[in-house]
């Protein structure tokens, strides 16, 4: 079933197009990978998508309604590259200030149980500034799952991630895919997710030049032996 689509996205700086006209849609129970280099423009793409940036053109429908409708807005989680987070809020401040901010009802048990998972439940009462770039990652993340949206969009997700932390929260990407979730991976780092996922969007310079499962993208390169995803991405996007 498709959860998301995107028609004819266009993003402008000046006269520089950083995303020209892209559409593609997203299966609810998938992994999607964005894959691209440095300024193919995933990361617009995705902040155009939340409208954290003003698009010049294009739609975004979520379950079919335009993603206008402010009561479709809760079924999104965005998860940045760079975590943003409030540096004198501590740790379950962060959390409290989610359930708030969505009227969550007891909520205090799944933050607990998300904390510990990550392994800074003993942290709950720090201030986030003196955090290490990978703990603030990981907060972002907690931030992210606490709601219990239907939609991921995360940009880059295992920067600053240590390898216990990579794999739990690429556990957790498969369980949310099993329950039915939509995920939307951006990353230039391909092997992270070349077991992860099950179709891969490949932009270059603001433009989709293929998109595909990892078996389709492969066939349709010729290759005759398996390929990683990203041996498949740099053949593609030579």
């Amino acid at each position: 079933m498709v959860s998301m689509e995107v028609k004819n996205l266009t993003k402008n700086y000046g006269k520089e197009k950083a995303v020209s006209g892209i559409s593609f849609k997203l299966n609810a129970g998938e992994i999607t990978v964005l894959a691209g280099p440095n300024g193919a423009g995933k990361t617009t793409t995705i902040k155009c998508i939340l409208s954290l940036l003003r698009k010049n053109e294009g739609e975004v429908f979520i379950c079919g309604k335009s993603i206008k409708d402010k009561n479709i807005r809760e079924k999104l989680a965005y998860m940045p590259e760079t975590p943003d987070i409030y540096p004198y809020l501590t740790v379950w401040e962060h959390l409290k200030f989610i359930a708030l901010a969505y009227k969550l009802g007891s909520w205090e048990e799944k933050a607990e149980e998300m904390l510990k998972l990550f392994g800074i439940w003993d942290k709950k009462n720090q201030i986030s500034k003196n955090l290490s770039k990978g703990m603030k990652q990981k907060v972002s993340i907690c931030m992210g799952l606490l709601h219990n949206p239907d939609i991921f969009l995360i940009d880059e997700p295992f920067v600053g991630l240590d390898p216990k932390g990579i794999k739990d929260f690429k556990d957790i990407l498969k369980l949310l895919r099993d329950d039915g979730k939509t995920i939307l991976i951006s990353t230039h780092i391909l092997s992270s997710v070349d077991k992860l996922n099950d179709r891969i969007i490949i932009m270059k310079k603001g433009k989709i030049i293929a998109d595909g499962s990892k078996q389709e993208l492969q066939d349709a390169i010729g290759a005759e032996e398996q390929m990683s995803l990203e041996d498949i991405f740099l053949k593609i996007s030579e």
